[in-house]
């Protein structure tokens, strides 16, 4: 059985944690909000400028002239996976969805017979990949030094996708991240962003403006293509960020609470554990005083 001095340090220890626990849910839900607005925020100009390019490609076809980040390289065999993960730990879940998505779409892509490159962004993604998939990776993007993400940020990591698939160092790009819904809900999502694809129209929607394009529509659409492939990155930044930060101030919150619990269970038992000392000694008072 604990001394009581032994219940009384792990109080005390217990009690630093909470209040550290408690300082970092608060900065990540002061985090959280600017994290959320710059999310939403960008989510519109993402959706419109993806219409757009959808209905560009609609038109466009399979044409001689379409730009080639959208006709692709007519082959499927190598495949470049970008795993955006963050650079601190203490987040929940929040990594491991992230990596869990990705070693299954490896597998499955290895099964295939297909070839895998990993380009990883934030070092706890490429720490939980390097022990199996060491071999497969061909570059990092450590966003450390970073203190808020930028539209430069994605435009780095995009030249730098377009300019190795231009080289012809790979056929598919498809990127895995967070998409932020709540504090205590982040949904995986995994999307092709080389060669681009587009979701269907759905049924019974209003067709959209007819438009003439100046010089062309295939010119307009090389234009448009690499900013679209920058847009989607930064989206992805943006919307692991405000996920980061809702993950964490959720796990922070839980290990409050936990600490909190614990500390009352310990309270118990070092008041129990004092009274039996008290009892103890009051029966060895009384036990001297009638052998007297």
């Amino acid at each position: 059985m604990p001394s009581l001095k032994d219940l009384k340090n792990r109080i005390d220890s217990v009690k630093s944690t909470r209040k550290i626990t408690k300082a970092m849910q608060m900065v990540a839900a002061a985090k959280l909000r600017r994290a959320q607005d710059a999310a939403e925020s960008a989510r519109p100009y993402a959706e419109r400028m993806e219409a757009v390019m959808s209905g560009l490609a609609a038109s466009v076809g399979g044409s001689d002239g379409a730009p080639r980040l959208i006709a692709g390289t007519g082959s499927d065999q190598v495949h470049m996976l970008v795993v955006m993960t963050s650079e601190r730990g203490l987040c929940g879940g929040f990594n491991s969805t992230i990596v869990k998505a990705a070693r299954l779409k490896i597998e499955e892509l290895k099964a295939a017979g297909k070839t895998v490159k990993i380009l990883t962004v934030g070092k706890k993604g490429r720490e939980q990949l390097k022990r199996d998939y060491r071999s497969l990776f061909v570059d990092h993007v450590d966003m450390s030094e970073v203190k808020k993400v930028g539209y430069g940020n994605a435009s780095a990591i995009a030249k730098d996708l377009m300019d190795r698939f231009d080289a012809g160092e790979f056929d598919v790009c498809t990127i895995f991240y967070n998409k932020f819904i709540s504090v205590i809900s982040q949904e995986p999502t995994v999307k092709q962003i080389i060669p681009a694809t587009f979701e269907a129209p759905e049924e019974g929607a209003e067709a959209g403006a007819l438009y003439d394009y100046e010089p062309s529509e295939e010119g307009v659409l090389a234009d448009l293509l690499p900013r679209g492939v920058s847009t989607q990155i930064f989206t992805a930044l943006l919307e692991n960020a405000a996920s980061e930060e809702g993950a964490r101030m959720s796990a922070m919150d839980n290990a409050t609470r936990n600490a909190g619990e614990m500390i009352d269970k310990l309270t118990i038992e070092f008041n129990r554990s004092r009274q039996a000392v008290i009892t103890n000694e009051l029966i060895e008072i009384i036990s001297g005083a009638e052998a007297l």
